[in-house]
């Protein structure tokens, strides 16, 4: 008896358009075949209908450009098809480069003087101050052992789960993602003590001690077992 043909691309509707779902263990060649075999069938010929978007999941298949450059043109090559996206699992070089980058602390020893910026991918550890005039800029969190007078602004690419904290908290601004506040609500307290500033649930930057971070942003934490 035969044995079965194993289907290679999956095709998918929705209301949408169409995702592709393609197996990511056989030989790119065989699949690229596959793919042109199955979009020639008459269902997905309509060189003249409405265009319709289409998603490809290339599961753990890291496709080199020339390879995505291939399947958008064996796809495409029906003109009411159209690529929107391609999908994979695995990351290039260069995207794990800037997810290092990105989660990476920057610990620098410096004060922030006047006109001066200090800026930084991921989280920035700053040992010193920021004086007024100054500004510090992370992409994550922010962490001053020192004096924070001038401008800080955590999550600036849209991140507004990022918190700025500060050994003395005396800001002349300061902003977290998309949200920003020259003088930002704070809590209280009879005593000085390290603070934090957060995005509340309504969307303002509020200031705390900086012992409740743990309960604001339970996630920051990165050790194993959160520890």
């Amino acid at each position: 008896m035969k044995a079965q043909k194993q289907q290679l691309v999956t095709i998918k509707g929705t209301k949408d358009g169409l995702t592709l779902i393609l197996d990511d263990a056989c030989s790119f060649e065989q699949l690229l075949k596959d793919l042109e075999d199955m979009l020639s069938l008459k269902q997905y010929v309509q060189e003249n209908g409405p265009v319709t978007g289409v998603i490809v999941k290339a599961g753990n298949r890291l496709l080199r450009k020339e390879q995505q450059e291939l399947l958008i043109a064996a796809i495409q090559k029906k003109r009411s098809l159209k690529v929107e996206t391609i999908e994979s699992n695995v990351m290039t070089k260069e995207e794990a480069y800037q997810l290092v980058r990105e989660t990476e602390i920057v610990s620098i020893a410096k004060i922030v003087r006047s006109g001066q910026i200090l800026k930084a991918e991921g989280d920035l550890l700053l040992i010193g101050d920021v004086n007024p005039g100054g500004a510090v800029i992370a992409n994550g969190n922010i962490f001053i052992l020192g004096s924070l007078k001038g401008i800080a602004h955590a999550g600036y690419s849209g991140n507004r789960e990022a918190v700025i904290a500060a050994s003395y908290m005396t800001p002349a601004q300061l902003r977290i993602g998309d949200a920003f506040n020259p003088s930002p609500d704070r809590i209280s307290s009879e005593k000085h003590e390290m603070e934090c500033a957060y995005i509340d649930d309504e969307g303002q930057i509020r200031i705390d001690r900086l012992q409740q971070l743990s309960h604001i942003r339970p996630n920051i934490s990165r050790l194993e077992g959160g520890m």
